[in-house]
């Protein structure tokens, strides 16, 4: 039976195999303890909401239960996406917030996302406190008498379209002047209403792909190029102007041209940055250590400064709170606006990529084309039995040529070169170390790769 996945994301597994009702009341009952520690209030509050996924529904009155018996107000906001809770914990000023998603695993998966007061994930630290408290299973719970009942409020989506609908850098009469038609991919799952509700505000004609909110996937819901064959059809058949789609619950963004093809989920971040950093000149943004260094080509352009934090969401909200960064992001088409809020949002990413698009008066296809020209390899060198002997020995190889390689090691391994950079990092559940290359094609970035998986298969022996 496989195990139940526990990480800096929270919980993830397969319900009625690794995710079973023992596992889910020892973590969503850690996770009210760990939320009553750090209250200051008598009456701690939670709030609930999850992707839409089949049997979700059945995971959100179970974990509602449980935060009940452990003396906590729930308020459950129904099908929502994860950003969208985010912003719900926000608004109601609430102790923290469980989204119930497994975000782009496939249909069988679900899973518990664990937020803090703010909004935001949980960071290593936190996580690390929740597990234990977990393991001790010492948890309190109400007395029959004082048991919080459960609140519903289905009004957030319409409060977070309003959020962005709102944000100072939307130039919303641009947009409606280009009267966009845009086709919707929303995996049937919990960015269904919100994603073309947010589009026809903003005046665009909307074609609704996969949109009907059943929870069953039309196919694997990680929204990578060879899964989005469909929506790339449909914007043809369509003649539209832009395909969007979004993972399961709706933190990620990725985009398909006006000639059906990828847009590329690193130039989600990249057209952002350039976005935001020409209305801020000379303001920072933050992306992870395997994001793509076009990021730093068009911050360049407006005297930006770009940070890198490791990879995950809360490291990179963390950096931009550190330095202050009024866009940030992941390459995987995670936009992060801290004008929304500090997390990815695929709401957020839509309204900035919509407005650099109006402003540019170029077409999809076009404006690619005009962004720094980058290609990233992903890939993995299997059956590596100690990663950090390997990692070590690749810090000291590359470690005694610093006038040629710059090495970064808060996450793994990065070795930036004049012209391409790679990444390596262990994997905590495998044996295995994930590669990401970057280079100007795609021919030398797999060469690059290829000759790292054979140097990295020297050191094993």
């Amino acid at each position: 039976m496989p195990e139940l996945i526990v990480s800096v994301s929270g919980i993830r597994g397969i319900p009625g195999e690794s995710l079973t009702p023992q596992g889910l009341v020892r973590y969503v009952s850690a996770f009210a303890e760990y939320t009553k520690r750090n209250s200051r209030r008598k009456k701690v509050k939670v709030v609930v909401g999850r992707d839409g996924r089949l049997g979700g529904d059945v995971i959100e009155n179970f974990v509602s239960s449980c935060l009940q018996i452990a003396g906590i107000e729930v308020t459950s906001i129904g099908t929502a996406p994860t950003p969208t809770v985010q912003v719900a914990c926000e608004l109601m000023g609430a102790d923290g917030a469980i989204a119930i998603t497994a975000s782009h695993n496939p249909q069988e998966w679900n899973g518990l996302k664990f937020l803090k007061s703010d909004g935001t994930f949980l960071d290593g630290s936190q996580v690390e406190e929740l597990i234990s408290i977990a393991g001790k299973g010492e948890f309190s719970y109400a007395r029959v008498n004082s048991i919080p009942g459960l609140k519903r409020d289905d009004g957030f989506i319409a409060r977070h379209i309003s959020k962005t609908m709102d944000l100072k850098l939307v130039d919303k009469q641009k947009i409606k002047k280009r009267k966009f038609k845009i086709v919707v991919d929303a995996v049937n799952s919990s960015g269904s209403v919100i994603v073309p509700a947010l589009l026809r505000m903003l005046g665009c004609e909307v074609v609704e792909l996969y949109c009907d909110g059943s929870g069953i996937f039309p196919h694997t819901p990680e929204p990578l190029p060879h899964n989005l064959k469909g929506l790339s059809k449909a914007v043809r058949e369509h003649r539209a102007d832009l395909g969007i789609a979004v993972d399961p619950d709706a933190d990620r963004l990725v985009l398909i041209t006006d000639e059906g093809k990828p847009f590329g989920e690193e130039n989600t971040i990249t057209a952002s940055v350039r976005y935001v950093l020409r209305k801020y000149k000379g303001g920072n943004a933050t992306v992870n250590l395997s994001t793509t260094r076009a990021v730093d080509d068009v911050a360049a352009e407006y005297g930006g400064r770009v940070f890198r934090s490791a990879v995950g969401e809360i490291n990179v909200v963390k950096e931009m709170m550190k330095n202050g960064s009024v866009i940030g992001g992941e390459g995987s088409g995670g936009v992060i606006l801290p004008e929304s809020h500090y997390g990815r949002d695929s709401l957020a990413g839509i309204v900035l990529v919509l407005s650099e698009l109006a402003a540019s008066g170029l077409t999809a296809g076009e404006y690619k084309k005009s962004l720094p020209q980058y290609h990233i390899t992903k890939g993995k060198i299997e059956n590596v039995r100690d990663a950090d002997k390997v990692l070590k020995a690749l810090r000291q190889k590359f470690g005694s040529e610093k006038e040629n390689v710059r090495l970064t090691t808060i996450d793994g391994l990065k070795l930036d070169f004049a012209r391409h950079w790679i990444h390596l990092r262990r994997s905590n559940t495998e044996p295995i170390i994930r590669i990401i290359t970057e280079a100007e094609s795609r021919s030398e970035a797999e060469r690059i790769q290829m000759s790292f998986t054979e140097l990295v298969n020297e050191i094993t022996g």
